[in-house]
């Protein structure tokens, strides 16, 4: 891999302390084998206890609006717009979303047995995944989650990056700048491109990622963002023409971004360097 002129460095952070919830920036955070500390520890959970996702984003869309944050005793502290703070403390944080939703959700720390995630298909044929042969555009589905018990509430692996050179070439395929906001990374890297599924990076002086996968896209690139980015609905066939992929052995499916591993924790910092 080369880096980008000067070396790679770590552009920004992000975490989102509830699964489809709006992203909160960091300048520095602690990184475990679990990733990024405060991530994704919280989620939704519909009646059936089916993960709410913005992967659906008629039903569950409004949950990019919502800011969460850690209380410090265990709990979480959610904001929706226009309303006060609301708490898993005090029990009205499950009110809150329910009525910002406009249907009955709960949130919980705690993966449900046989996880499943509510999951919309887009249009664009391109957009589902080889695996998911049983799959049809613009349909409504819940689809398994390989969750662990006491676990975060990631998709797949604990860390998800994106590299300003993948930005930089997606824009000159889609004829615009795409904001990095719009795939949810945890870490966006000055790279001119993305490494490659078994390459190590150092990040920082401790921290050392393995990168796993591609990272299989929804429907969710395309959706508004907090922060004022809008809808791009055409988003989508620009990923589905330019970054159809193999996923290891799981078959092709349309990617943007990496999934990490963690092989040595530590601390890291905006600005820190990046070296593989």
């Amino acid at each position: 891999m080369t880096l980008s002129h000067g070396g790679g460095r770590l552009v920004s952070l992000h975490r989102y302390p509830l699964k489809s919830g709006a992203g909160e920036a960091l300048s520095d955070v602690d990184v475990d084998r679990d990733g990024l500390a405060g991530d994704r520890v919280w989620a939704c959970v519909d009646a059936d206890d089916v993960l709410a996702s913005a992967k659906k984003p008629g039903r569950f869309g409004r949950l990019l609006d919502v800011t969460a944050r850690d209380t410090g005793t265990g709990g979480l502290t959610v904001t929706v717009p226009g309303a006060a703070p609301a708490s898993t403390n005090d029990g009205t944080a499950d009110a809150a979303l329910s009525t910002w939703l406009d249907t009955p959700v709960r949130l919980t720390r705690t993966a449900p047995a046989g996880g499943r995630v509510h999951r919309w298909w887009p249009d664009e044929p391109g957009l589902i995944p080889e695996w998911m042969a049983d799959a049809r555009p613009g349909t409504d589905t819940t689809t398994p989650v390989g969750l662990e018990p006491g676990g975060r509430f990631f998709d797949f692996g604990p860390v998800h990056l994106v590299t300003t050179g993948a930005l930089a070439a997606l824009a000159g395929q889609h004829g615009a700048p795409v904001a990095a906001a719009r795939f949810r990374p945890n870490l966006v890297l000055s790279l001119d491109h993305d490494p490659e599924p078994g390459q190590r990076l150092r990040i920082g002086p401790d921290l050392v990622l393995s990168v796993l996968v591609p990272t299989p896209r929804c429907v969710v690139p395309s959706l508004a963002q907090p922060g004022g980015v809008p809808a791009d609905p055409r988003l989508l066939r620009t990923l589905a023409r330019h970054h159809r992929m193999p996923v290891a052995s799981y078959g092709r499916a349309t990617c943007f971004g990496r999934y990490a591993s963690v092989v040595e924790p530590g601390a890291v910092r905006v600005g820190d360097p990046v070296r593989s």
